[in-house]
C-alpha cells in the first residue's frame, strides 16, 4: 500500500477559516519533534541558554510545546516553567522530562569525554541537586496566570508570537507578559522572518521518512492573505504502519510583523530593545537576516 495517495484530496487553501492561532497545535503534537528535527533542530537551543543561564530568578517560556527548549535549559540549571494551550503537547514535555531527569538522577556529574576519551573542556555540568526539573502549565499567554512579577526573563522561541493571528491578540500576550516580568527583566522574541516569503502551492510533497515503526509523508498546501499578514500551512501527514495507512490532516495560521513594527508593540506595551539579532550566535541584525531575535528590557 502506498504511503502517499497517487492523488491527493485536494484543499483549498483558506487562511480566514482559522479563526485563532492556536488551532491545529494538538494535531500537530504527534508529528512536531519529528518534523522539527529535520528542519530546525536544536540550533536555536544554545543561544536560549545562554541568555537564561543570565536570569537572576525564574524563567517562563511561552508555547513550550513539547519542550524541545525547555528541557535542555532545565538541564543546565535553569529554574523554568513553560505554558502552552495544548494538551497534547504538554503530555509529551512532560513524559520527556520525567524520562530526563530520570536518567540526569541515575548518573553522577562528570566533565563529557571525546571519542579518545580524553576529558574535553565544557559548560559546567550542574550538580544534581540544582538540576530541577521544568514545570509545565496548560494556559493562554494572552492572559498568563501568574502572580505579577512573578519572572526573571521571559522567552518566546521560534515564532511562537506569530501564532498570535489577529492584533489584539499579540496587545494582549505582551500585555500579560510585562505584567508578570518583573522590571528590568528580558524579554526574548525570536521571529520566523521566511513565513510570508512563501510561495503559495497545493499538495505538495514536503517530507518524507521513519519515526519509530511508521513511516510519515508530509504533504503542504499554503495560502497567503498579505492584507492582514497571514499565512496558512494545510499539513497532511500520511502515517503507513505495515499494510494500514492514516492521514491527519489540520491548519496552522501565522501572523508576521517586521522587525520595527514589532518594536513599536514592545515599546507600547513598557518595554526597551536594547537589541536585535540576525541569528543565533549574536551577529547584528538586517532585513535579510535567518532570523529576527529583540530582546528587549522591562522598564
Amino acid at each position: 500500500m502506498r504511503a502517499v495517495p497517487s492523488n491527493p484530496k485536494p484543499r483549498i487553501p483558506n487562511p480566514v477559516r482559522a479563526r485563532e492561532g492556536w488551532q491545529g497545535w494538538d494535531e500537530y503534537a504527534p508529528f512536531y519533534d519529528w518534523e522539527n528535527a529535520q528542519t530546525l533542530g536544536r540550533r536555536d537551543v544554545a543561544f536560549w541558554r545562554r541568555v537564561a543561564s543570565a536570569a537572576r530568578g525564574p524563567v517562563l517560556e511561552l508555547g513550550c510545546g513539547t519542550g524541545r527548549v525547555s528541557l535542555p535549559l532545565a538541564r543546565a540549571g535553569i529554574r523554568l516553567v513553560g505554558i502552552d494551550r495544548s494538551v497534547p503537547m504538554l503530555d509529551r514535555a512532560r513524559k520527556g522530562a520525567a524520562r530526563a531527569f530520570m536518567r540526569a538522577s541515575a548518573r553522577p556529574a562528570e566533565a563529557s569525554r571525546g571519542v579518545s576519551g580524553r576529558a574535553r573542556t565544557t559548560t559546567p555540568i550542574p550538580k544534581p541537586e540544582s538540576r530541577i526539573p521544568p514545570q509545565f502549565v496548560r494556559g493562554d499567554i494572552r492572559a498568563l496566570p501568574f502572580e505579577a512579577r512573578a519572572f526573571a526573563m521571559v522567552l518566546a522561541p521560534y515564532g511562537i508570537l506569530q501564532s498570535l493571528v489577529r492584533p489584539r491578540d499579540l496587545t494582549a500576550a505582551l500585555a500579560s507578559v510585562a505584567r508578570v516580568l518583573a522590571p528590568g527583566g528580558t524579554f526574548g522574541i525570536d521571529l520566523v522572518p521566511d513565513v510570508p516569503k512563501w510561495r503559495e502551492y497545493e499538495n505538495r510533497v514536503q517530507l518524507r521518512g521513519r519515526a519509530g515503526r511508521a513511516q510519515l509523508t508530509l504533504i503542504e498546501s499554503v495560502s497567503q492573505d498579505p492584507a492582514r499578514r497571514l499565512t496558512t500551512f494545510e499539513q497532511t501527514y500520511v502515517e503507513r504502519r505495515g499494510d494500514c495507512t492514516r492521514e491527519h490532516r489540520f491548519d496552522l495560521t501565522f501572523r508576521t510583523l517586521s522587525v520595527p513594527q514589532m518594536t513599536r508593540q514592545l515599546e507600547r506595551a513598557g518595554f526597551v530593545v536594547d537589541a536585535v539579532f540576525g541569528d543565533y550566535h549574536g551577529r547584528p541584525w538586517d532585513d535579510r537576516a535567518d532570523v529576527w531575535i529583540l530582546m528587549a528590557r522591562r522598564k
